[in-house]
């Protein structure tokens, strides 16, 4: 069995394999195992007294931020967030340490989900070495220690390939793929979500990227109604769940494209801007073009 790479600007990328996709037995074993990496419980309430949620947004839109900057696979983001996220509900850290466990799990999660791993100096210089290339590698051993290894977490990217096919998308479908990973990757910032399944926040982004895009598509629904059921029967997920979920999505939207309109915060962040995919649509763009983020930092000074 041969591995076919695409390779562009020095980029090595691994193709989407349609096989796998259209396995069903693939998609289910997706949607049995996904529960266990989903949290059981906000550790801000039980455990993370030091922490607040802020602070998990902001260290977690530095992650993404890195992601960008070093043009990681998508994936890359979304499974060193559930490290993330996995590690904060087993184990009490202070806020001065958050940045640095963020800086790890990208380290981690590089080197499972792509072929050129992030590199501890590359990462210590986006924290504007605030970190140590000692302290990401001792760091490194304890938060593989307390996932006891388990790193190859299910999330909401491994979904939108299955579902894509089976709502037999026939025109437009990289441009939906691409609307519902800005979607993913927004949901991915947010601590409410990181209590939801992957497959219904999966789910909720095509939904709402198909919708925003519904007037370029062959494939058509009488109402975002039928869209939702259509969802609720590939995934299994109640339609109440799914629309609530797709409303969250939208809300986090309309608030993110807000924020970008207004000044700089008294601490200098810059707000990551967003759009619905209604603009994205017309402005036929890939969403990543339509920011150009500033070189990530140290984000020390937004959580003290």
């Amino acid at each position: 069995m041969e591995l076919f790479c695409c390779e562009s600007e020095n980029i090595t990328r691994a193709y989407e394999d349609p096989v796998l996709n259209e396995d069903s037995r693939v998609f289910e074993n997706l949607l049995v195992i996904e529960d266990r990496y989903v949290l059981s419980s906000n550790y801000f309430k039980c455990l993370q007294s030091d922490l607040k949620p802020y602070m998990r947004t902001v260290v977690a839109e530095w992650m993404q931020e890195v992601c960008e900057e070093e043009r990681c696979q998508d994936e890359v983001f979304p499974l060193a967030v559930n490290c993330l996220d996995r590690f904060l509900l087993l184990v009490r850290v202070d806020k001065s340490q958050l940045q640095l466990l963020g800086a790890v799990c990208l380290f981690l999660a590089s080197k499972l989900r792509q072929s050129r791993p992030l590199t501890a100096e590359r990462l210590c210089l986006y924290s504007d070495h605030s970190i140590s290339v000692v302290q990401l590698i001792n760091w490194e051993l304890l938060v593989l220690n307390t996932l006891k290894w388990d790193l190859a977490a299910i999330t909401p990217f491994d979904f939108v390939g299955h579902i894509l096919r089976r709502l037999g998308i026939t025109k437009g479908e990289s441009l939906i793929r691409r609307h519902a990973h800005t979607f993913i990757g927004l949901c991915t910032t947010e601590v409410k979500f990181s209590m939801y399944p992957p497959s219904m926040i999966a789910a909720a982004s095509v939904g709402a990227a198909i919708q925003g895009l519904s007037a370029r598509l062959e494939q058509k629904w009488a109402s975002a109604n039928d869209l939702v059921f259509r969802l609720h029967e590939i995934t299994g997920i109640e339609s109440d769940c799914l629309r609530s979920c797709w409303e969250q999505i939208e809300e986090i939207i309309v608030n993110r494209l807000a924020a970008a309109t207004l000044p700089l915060s008294s601490s200098g962040a810059i707000p990551i801007t967003m759009t619905t995919s209604l603009k994205l649509a017309e402005q036929q763009m890939d969403p990543q073009d339509l920011v150009q983020a500033e070189t990530p930092t140290d984000v020390q000074d937004v959580l003290f």
